[in-house]
């Protein structure tokens, strides 16, 4: 063999040598991943068969295996999600919204994967009508969830505003059906479902006025060892928008999609 000859030998060798450390990296992210979030209706719902469903909980499971991963869930309240993922006790957090606080110690994926609107609920009684003045709100007592974002304006007048908190949908609900408050600030697609299933469609009714559209994300802990399992599910979520598949999983879960 000539001195040429032997030099590409050698150098084909040596790239056969390298292919388990090129691919090992890769292999070593592989793992069970733990994905965190609240009761949110068709967005993460808990069956009493004990399945995980709706669209987020869909588009996890699609986008780990994509990754070469597998997921479990837990459902946990709110803000206890939240500071999981914060404490990277998690490795993806189902659906916040982008808020100011949350940047600290939330890594956001690139697009979001619902939309929601974020309104006014009151008693069916007559008497209380919205015009979008937030100067109106001063007099009336207000019930928000814990641990949810409700937008710029909402956020800014909160400290001056008489403001409740409830944990779950359904308690929020029940503050304003007992006249504890007057409004129930929440969105129409965590909340409709839960009105029809405790039957309170004459007790109660929505504002048409929007306060705010939120988009929905997935989340990732802010540190650099969850910078590769975010990009890579990035990059799989853009296939899933770009081929429909995620409007066609919206459907499905008769959730908004961006």
């Amino acid at each position: 063999m000539s001195g040429a000859g032997q030099r590409r030998w050698r150098r084909r060798l040596l790239g056969l040598a390298l292919l388990p450390v090129l691919f090992a990296p890769w292999q070593a992210q592989a793992r069970e991943l733990l994905a965190v979030g609240a009761q949110f209706e068709r967005v993460f719902d808990y069956q009493p068969s004990g399945e995980y469903v709706g669209l987020g909980a869909e588009l996890v499971r699609i986008l780990a295996a994509r990754t070469g991963n597998t997921v479990r869930f837990r459902m946990v309240p709110w803000a206890r999600a939240q500071a999981m993922l914060a404490q990277g006790q998690a490795d993806i957090l189902i659906g916040p919204y982008k808020a100011p606080e949350r940047f600290a110690s939330m890594a956001f994926a690139d697009k979001p994967f619902y939309q929601d609107q974020i309104v006014f609920y009151v008693r069916q009684e007559p008497g209380f009508s919205w015009d979008g003045d937030y100067a109106n709100l001063k007099n009336r007592r207000l019930v928000m969830l814990n641990g949810w974002a409700y937008g710029s304006d909402m956020e800014r007048l909160r400290s001056s505003l008489q403001v409740s908190v409830a944990n779950n949908v359904e308690n929020g609900l029940k503050m304003l059906v007992h006249g504890h408050v007057d409004l129930f600030v929440t969105n129409r697609r965590n909340t409709e479902p839960v009105v029809a299933r405790l039957g309170l469609q004459r007790q109660v009714k929505v504002l048409p006025r929007v306060l705010e559209v939120q988009n929905g994300y997935f989340a990732f802990p802010r540190s650099p060892e969850f910078d590769r399992l975010r990009l890579q599910f990035d990059q799989e979520f853009n296939t899933l928008v770009e081929s429909g598949e995620l409007k066609r999983l919206g459907r499905r879960f008769e959730v908004t999609t961006p």
